[in-house]
């Protein structure tokens, strides 16, 4: 399956805990997408969020974004993992 990293930037900062709930949405989302959020990270002043997502499409993880919460990411990039 594909690994993609999205990017959303969020005007204005955003907190932790305001990702953490809408991560939790996501997972909820997922599965009748074929699709498995894996992890993210959060710069809070800058307003930056990144999520790593296994996806069939760049379009299938957005999909599961717009419905659990709405907040579609501005990039989304195919990414192999390294070590």
């Amino acid at each position: 399956m594909p690994l993609y990293m999205d990017v959303h930037s969020i005007s204005g900062g955003v907190s932790l805990d305001d990702v953490a709930q809408a991560h939790m949405a996501d997972l909820q989302a997922q599965a009748k997408h074929d699709v498995r959020y894996l992890r993210y990270w959060v710069s809070e002043n800058e307003g930056k969020v990144f999520c790593l997502v296994e996806a069939p499409s760049p379009d299938a993880a957005s999909t599961v974004h717009r419905e659990a919460h709405g907040l579609v990411a501005d990039d989304v990039f195919l990414v192999k993992e390294g070590s």
